[in-house]
């Protein structure tokens, strides 16, 4: 029978999405690895590639389609022998038994990506065919193709480990197999619990009562992108979940600047130009070895405390913002982390991160400096146990060492604070860590 390919979920927060383009046609044949099309999600447009070999039978949702649901159909593959006459009408989104395919919330849980499902005749789950339970009396999930081989050959599948979508046997498990060296099923786990939907924005007007408000005057109506209302969805459940604490410092810049300015110098030849969110980068990644119990996140009914420290950096972008990680940033030279953030800023901007790349951390930075703003508090991005707002560098009298009236360039800078992971007098070390860093800048390339 003919098997659905279904939209699939390919980041933690996606619930619909845009098949963007189409990279096959009817009648082209495809093999496992093969991109079928882009799609684009609330964060990025990613490709989709074939987990089956088979022919385009029928594509189902055209190019550009907007707001189609994970689990939707967008196209059917043909089997060898098969024929575009056995194809029947296509199913609504499916959600499946064993295991889920619905969208994760936005608690950076790994979205499960969504497979092929059967024809809406057949009342199996939609990510596999009907499979035969092994011995175990658990049930097996294979392609179509992999059963075929595995029936030519004589495999028992129970004893087969799937290396496709939540364990799924593929072709490639199979192929190069005997009856003799079969491989033991893996020890069985437990399906995936089912992720909670993106929790709604607080209630309030409804659309109606608002434009009621406004008949008569001249507006634009905007529709919420998928970008837009992860944001809305993930920044309520923040300020309504997380009790937040904010903690504000000055840090003087000049000997920081001054430092900046002497190896920017040195490494023109290099083509490197180090800017101060660099350093800050720097600063709080060091900070965060050095305070450790700092580096924690909130996972529910427990505190996750990391070893490394993955810095998020707030990146504007139309539309919205990223978050990419800057991983192990501790151990890092400043030149490679300006590399590293002027690559993911562009690439965020062009919405080409991939999941891994926006993912995780446990403490992030929002700079506004470069807008003029002296100060501000930043909301958490959970599962996050802080994040640094950092404001302009201002040149303001201050009262030197020795009681004297000077001026100093100084920035304004505040950690919000998750309460439930850290105490004031451990964001309080925190933040003092950062400002020593960067009062002192050449004490980071100790």
């Amino acid at each position: 029978m003919p098997t659905e390919i279904l939209m699939p979920a390919l980041s933690p927060t996606m619930e619909e999405g845009t098949l963007a383009k189409w990279l096959v046609k009817e009648g082209d044949t495809v093999s496992s690895g093969d991109v079928m099309c882009e799609i684009e999600t609330d964060k990025a447009t990613m490709e989709f590639e074939a987990v089956d070999e088979g022919t385009i039978g029928k594509i189902l949702i055209a190019d550009g389609t907007e707001g189609v649901k994970v689990n939707t159909p967008i196209a059917v593959l043909l089997e060898e022998g098969e024929s575009a006459d056995d194809i029947s009408a296509p199913s609504s989104p499916k959600t499946e038994q064993s295991s889920s395919t619905a969208p994760a919330d936005a608690s950076d849980k790994t979205a499960p990506a969504a497979g092929y499902g059967r024809g809406a005749t057949d009342a199996t789950p939609a990510i596999t065919p009907a499979a035969p339970s092994g011995g175990d009396g658990k049930r097996i999930f294979a392609t179509p193709l992999a059963r075929r081989i595995a029936a030519e050959k004589g495999l028992d599948l129970s004893q087969v480990s799937g290396s496709g979508p939540r364990g799924r046997i593929i072709k490639a498990d199979v192929q190069g197999l005997s009856q003799s060296d079969a491989p033991k099923a893996a020890p069985a786990q437990s399906a995936p619990a089912a992720p909670e939907a993106i929790a709604a924005p607080a209630s309030g007007p409804s659309a109606e009562t608002v434009m009621k408000m406004y008949e008569g005057r001249d507006f634009e109506e905007v529709t919420l992108n998928g970008m837009r209302k992860t944001i809305a969805a993930r920044l309520t459940e923040a300020k309504q979940s997380i009790p937040h604490f904010y903690l504000r410092r000055d840090i003087q810049l000049d000997a920081l600047m001054k430092f900046r300015a002497d190896l920017n110098k040195q490494l023109e030849t290099r083509g490197v130009k180090l800017s101060v969110n660099d350093f800050i980068i720097k600063a709080s990644a060091l900070a965060l070895q050095s305070v450790p119990d700092a580096n924690a996140v909130w996972a529910s009914d427990r505190i996750l405390k990391l070893k490394p420290s993955d810095v998020a950096v707030a990146v504007a972008i139309e539309g919205g913002l990223f978050t990419p990680v800057l991983k192990d940033s501790e151990m890092k030279s400043l030149s490679a982390l300006s590399a590293e953030m002027k690559d993911l800023a562009a690439r965020a901007r062009d919405r080409k991160l991939a999941p891994h790349e926006y993912q995780g951390g446990s403490f992030a930075i929002s700079n506004l400096g470069m807008f003029g703003v002296d100060n501000f508090d930043a909301v958490i991005n959970p599962p996050h146990g802080s994040i640094l707002a950092v404001g302009a560098g201002v040149r303001k009298p201050v009262v030197g060492k020795d009681g004297e009236l000077t001026v100093a360039t100084v920035m304004s800078v505040t950690l919000s604070v998750d309460h439930r992971v850290i105490d004031g007098a451990l964001g309080a070390q925190l933040l003092t860590a950062i400002k020593d860093n960067l009062e002192n800048p050449m004490t980071m390339l100790a």
